[in-house]
C-alpha cells in the first residue's frame, strides 16, 4: 500500500488548474491506504465534472463527509450519488435545518436560503451523525460543544429557522474531520464557522497534541471592505495560528484579502490551494 495521503482539491472559489471550473464552494479528494473519500461536493454538479477532468474516477470513493449544512458544500451529493449510489454518506443530523444568511434591509430578499436541497436526506446511504463519530482507526468526526473563542464575526448573519422565526447559528451542524495514517494526522474542515481557533483547542483537548496539517477555510470573507476592528481580529488569529507546529492551507471562505493579511503574518506556513490543484502532504 501506498504511505503518502492524497488530497486534491475538487472546487473552490478561485482558478487553479486550467479549464477547471471554480465557483463558490468547496470539495477535496482525498485517497488515504483504507479510503478513497469526499470531504464536501461543492455548490452543483460541476463538482463531478471537475473530478472528471482531474482523473479520479468517483465510483471508487467509499466515503462522503458532509461538513456543515450549507448548500455551497452540498450541492453536488445529489448529482454524486447518480454515479455512485455505494459510499456512505456523513453528515450531522442536525444539517438538514433551515439555514438562512441575512442580506439586509435593502436587499431584495432579505433573509436567503443557503441550507442543503432536503431530497439529500432521503438518500439511502446517508448516516446521520449525532455529534462525534470514530468511522474507523483511520477517519474520525469530532464537534465542537462548548467554543473557546468567540464565533468569528463573519458569522453573525448566518441563522437558522425555527418556529417561523429566525436565530443565530450555532453551527452544531459542523463536524471537523480528523485523518490519521503513519503517526501523522491530518485536521479537515469546510469552513470553521466555529471559529479556527476553538477548533484547535478541542483538537488539542481531544488529541493531546495538535494536528500535523490542517486544510480549512476560516470562513474571513466579506463583500464589502473590512473595517479596522475586522483586520485586528484577521491579524489575530494569524498570530495564534503561529503558535501552533502545524502547516496551515487554506481556501474558498478565508477570502483572498485575509488570505493576503494572514499571510504577511504567517509566511510560509500558510498555502491557498486553488480549484483542481493538489496538496502536497505529509
Amino acid at each position: 500500500m501506498e504511505d503518502k495521503i492524497t488530497i486534491i482539491n475538487l472546487i473552490e472559489n478561485t482558478e487553479g488548474v486550467a479549464n477547471a471550473v471554480y465557483a463558490h464552494g468547496l470539495s477535496f479528494y482525498v485517497k488515504t491506504q483504507k479510503h478513497k473519500l469526499l470531504l464536501d461536493l461543492g455548490p452543483s454538479f460541476e463538482t463531478i465534472q471537475n473530478a472528471k477532468l482531474l482523473g479520479i474516477d468517483l465510483s471508487e470513493v467509499d466515503t462522503v463527509i458532509l461538513s456543515h449544512g450549507h448548500y455551497d458544500h452540498s450541492g453536488g451529493i445529489l448529482p454524486f450519488a447518480k454515479e455512485n449510489d455505494k459510499a456512505l454518506i456523513y453528515m450531522q443530523k442536525t444539517a438538514v435545518n433551515d439555514y438562512y444568511a441575512d442580506d439586509g434591509e435593502d436587499a431584495p430578499e432579505r433573509f436567503r436560503y443557503i441550507g442543503i436541497d432536503k431530497k439529500i436526506a432521503d438518500l439511502p446511504n446517508v448516516r446521520f451523525v449525532d455529534k462525534d463519530l470514530v468511522i474507523d482507526d483511520e477517519l474520525e468526526l469530532f464537534t465542537i460543544k462548548n467554543r473557546s473563542h468567540e464565533l468569528p464575526f463573519t458569522n453573525k448573519k448566518l441563522l437558522v429557522k425555527e418556529n417561523g422565526g429566525f436565530r443565530r447559528d450555532d453551527f452544531g451542524h459542523e463536524h471537523f474531520l480528523v485523518i490519521r495514517q503513519n503517526e501523522k494526522t491530518i485536521l479537515i474542515s469546510g469552513c470553521a464557522h466555529n471559529g479556527i481557533l476553538s477548533i484547535l483547542d478541542e483538537f488539542e483537548k481531544r488529541y493531546s497534541k495538535a494536528p500535523d496539517l490542517v486544510i480549512s477555510g476560516f470562513h474571513l470573507m466579506k463583500k464589502t471592505d473590512y473595517i479596522e476592528s475586522e483586520i485586528e481580529e484577521i491579524e489575530n488569529i494569524a498570530k495564534e495560528l503561529m503558535k501552533y507546529p502545524t502547516r496551515f492551507v487554506t481556501c474558498h471562505c478565508t477570502g483572498e484579502k485575509a488570505f493576503e493579511v494572514m499571510k504577511n503574518i504567517m509566511g510560509d506556513r500558510l498555502e491557498y490551494v486553488h480549484s483542481g490543484q493538489k496538496i502536497d502532504c505529509i
